[in-house]
């Protein structure tokens, strides 16, 4: 069956979606040495999808340093709390890994915070957003284009709760989990649907562009009134 898809999906729908959710194991990550343990286990896999967490900010000329390292298989999701254990050797060495399959989105933005905590040469990622253009769609953000592409909302009540508390709640595990998980489902419905092509991608207006046709239609009847008077 031939995927409607949108270049820009309307905010306003994803309220009235079924809400999305990881089912999969969760493990949160406090020690270096079980850290070394999950990475053990992350290099087995042939994909991977990543985010990070960041305790929000709500004051000016105050910063935090990536709080949270989320990697994702298709059924576990490892989190990694570096304000515990910072960035060690472990996850650099999967950081900086180009031979598995990495999915994150806007991941310059995230290493960006993760060289916060220590330097390291960034592996072969792939990043949703750059993706998402070959078959037109123009949103950026996770919530907008996982709903275009599934018809389920991804829910942002975690966003802004604080990632450095010292233990993380239910629905924050499953908030973090969510996200990571879901850039592997983003990226492997994208490789679907750019090889098969069957997809119908709808072109919407924005409102400046459908007053400026309006206008032009209304210019247009006018011209043809005054020809035919």
């Amino acid at each position: 069956m031939t995927k409607t898809i949108y270049d820009k999906y309307d905010k306003q729908r994803i309220s009235t979606l079924p809400k999305e959710v990881f089912t999969g194991r969760i493990y949160t990550i406090t020690t270096e040495r079980d850290a070394e343990k999950a990475v053990n286990y992350l290099m087995t896999q042939s994909i991977l999808g990543f985010d990070t967490e960041t305790r929000p900010v709500f004051q000016r000329y105050v910063s935090h340093k990536v709080a949270l390292l989320q990697v994702a298989t298709y059924d576990t999701c490892f989190l990694f709390r570096l304000n515990h254990i910072g960035l060690p050797t472990s996850l650099v060495r999967l950081l900086e890994d180009q031979t598995i399959v990495k999915i994150a989105l806007s991941w310059k933005d995230d290493i960006h915070g993760l060289r916060q905590r220590r330097m390291f040469q960034p592996g072969t990622f792939i990043d949703v957003q750059n993706e998402i253009t070959q078959i037109g769609i123009k949103d950026c953000s996770l919530q907008k284009i996982y709903a275009n592409l599934f018809g389920k909302m991804i829910s942002k009540k975690q966003q802004l709760s604080n990632w450095e508390a010292d233990f993380l709640t239910d629905a924050q595990k499953a908030y973090a989990a969510l996200d990571a998980w879901a850039c592997i489902r983003i990226h492997e419905e994208l490789q679907r649907l750019e090889t098969s092509k069957d997809y119908h991608l709808i072109i919407t207006k924005s409102e400046n562009e459908s007053e400026t046709q309006a206008d032009n239609t209304a210019a247009s009847e006018e011209e043809h009134e005054e020809n035919l008077s």
